[in-house]
Formats: C-alpha cells, structure tokens, sequence
C-alpha cells in the first residue's frame, strides 16, 4: 500500500515499537512524514528476541523522525516522562498506538497470579494509562486517533476456556476501544481496534509454536498497512470510531486484491493459521 504523506509531521505515540508488528506499524509511518515515539522497555538486546527501541528508531528515521523512549507501560512516571520528551522535542501528539502486550495461554489452575498480573497490568491498564495521559494531547490534535492492537468483542466460550486469563488482557483492550470511542467522540478522536485475521510472523508466534510456522503466517507488514489505512482517515468523519477493523478486511476495502504479497511463502498462502479470536471464513 502506497504511502500518501497524510501522516507528514504527525507526532505518534507507540508502545512496544522495538520488533514485530509494532515496529512494522511504526516504520511504515515514518516513512510517510511521522514523527514517531517509540515506547518500550528494550533498550538492551535480548538473548532470543531481535531489536530495540534505538535499533528500532533507526530503521524509523527514514522519512520521518524517530524519539526512542525507555518505557514500561506498567508505570505511569515512566508513560508521562516519554509523553513529556515527545511534546517537548514535536509540540504534541496526535496519535497513539497502544501496540505493548503480554501473552500467556495457560489454563486456570496453571497460571500464576504474577504472570496473570502481567497481561492485565500490560494490555489492558497500559493501554488504559498511555490513552489516559496522551488525552490532553489528543484534544488539542487535529487529526487525533488511538488504535488498540487488539482482537473484536465475541461472548463466545470458546475464546475464554483455554486461557481466560489472556482473553480478559485482550478483550480489555477493546472494551477500552467501545467505551472511549463514545467517551472522545465530543473532541473528534477516533478510537479503533485492529487485528489480524491470520498469524503473523512475530517472536511471540515463534516462542509459542515453532520457527517453522513462520511459513504458515503472514509478514508484519499487513498489520502495518492496515493501520496506516485506518490512521490517515480523518477522525471527524462518520463511522471513523468504534470499530473492530480485521487486517485484510481494512486492505480489501482500500482496493488491495493481492495478498499472497504478504505470505511469508507464498506457497503457504491456502494454509495459513487462523488468528486467535477470528471466526474462520
């Protein structure tokens, strides 16, 4: 999907920008002109996980400019300093990207409270904590959005029975979506969710399955042509809040027909691994 400039010198605020789909999400637009705030806690290279928050701003530069926070969105001193350096070095921020998540897919009986406590504090409080302090910032924006990486509201069992725990940190988040795209749509900010309808390939999906799923998954870079898709609408718009946008479904609607263009191996593209949350077709 081609870059439009519509991002040119827009300020966004993303967490957990140093890999996978937030960095995707991140370069994508820089490229197009934003100035991008890269939140997150790797600031030293992990033993199995690629990438940092200054590795990250480096691919971002191009472009755009990119500010590399030190950031773990379990503690609001932390949230508010990165805020304050971002307003400091931009003028402001027009758009967040709560993208950070913990995952654990463990049973009831086998998932200790410290590793329960981390996806709650992760996904849905730091999602709720990084909207609630970027607020005074989005009301003053123009073009003010808040897009959760997380998946559609379904009361369906079956999403909850393997790993209630995760499910209630990712349906967190979007209920955070439904309940502040009625609360902001007075100050013009469009609040969405999105998610993917397949696996992308990401450590998260290699540490839970295998490298060797990589081929049975989509590149990062559907996710990040997505978002852009939904963040350069403008927010006054009807219909631009409250939604529950799937990837390729935002992508079809932009005209985009050709999506073996983001296999991993194109010769998987008829086998890809259905997504955590998504209905199969």
């Amino acid at each position: 999907m081609l870059n439009s400039g519509k991002l040119k010198d827009k300020t966004i605020f993303i967490t957990g920008a140093s890999r996978g789909i937030g960095e995707a999400i991140a370069i994508k637009c820089a490229k197009d002109g934003a100035n991008v705030v890269i939140a997150a806690k790797s600031s030293e290279p992990h033993p199995k996980l690629s990438g940092t928050i200054y590795t990250a701003a480096e691919k971002k530069k191009a472009g755009g400019r990119a500010l590399p926070c030190i950031v773990d969105v379990r503690y609001e001193d932390q949230i508010q300093k990165a805020i304050d350096a971002a307003v400091e070095k931009f003028g402001g921020i027009d758009i967040v990207i709560n993208n950070a998540s913990a995952i654990n897919l463990t049973g009831t009986e086998d998932l200790d409270l410290k590793r329960y406590d981390l996806m709650q504090n992760i996904n849905t409080r730091g999602s709720f904590l990084v909207s609630k302090l970027c607020l005074p910032y989005l009301k003053k924006s123009e073009h003010a959005h808040i897009l959760n990486l997380s998946p559609p509201l379904s009361m369906e069992p079956h999403w909850f029975a393997p790993h209630v725990g995760y499910t209630i940190s990712k349906y967190g988040m979007s209920m955070l979506v439904l309940g502040m795209a009625e609360e902001f749509q007075p100050f013009n900010i469009a609040v969405n969710a999105l998610w993917p309808r397949y696996g992308v390939q990401t450590a998260a999906l290699e540490m839970l399955t295998s490298k060797e799923s990589a081929k049975y998954a989509r590149k990062p870079t559907i996710m990040a042509d997505a978002a852009y898709a939904i963040l350069v609408q403008d927010p006054k718009q009807p219909n631009s809040s409250g939604n529950f946008h799937i990837d390729d479904e935002v992508l079809k609607n932009e005209g985009i027909t050709d999506f073996a263009q983001y296999c991993v191996d194109p010769n998987y593209k008829d086998q890809l691994i259905i997504d955590f949350f998504v209905s199969k077709l």
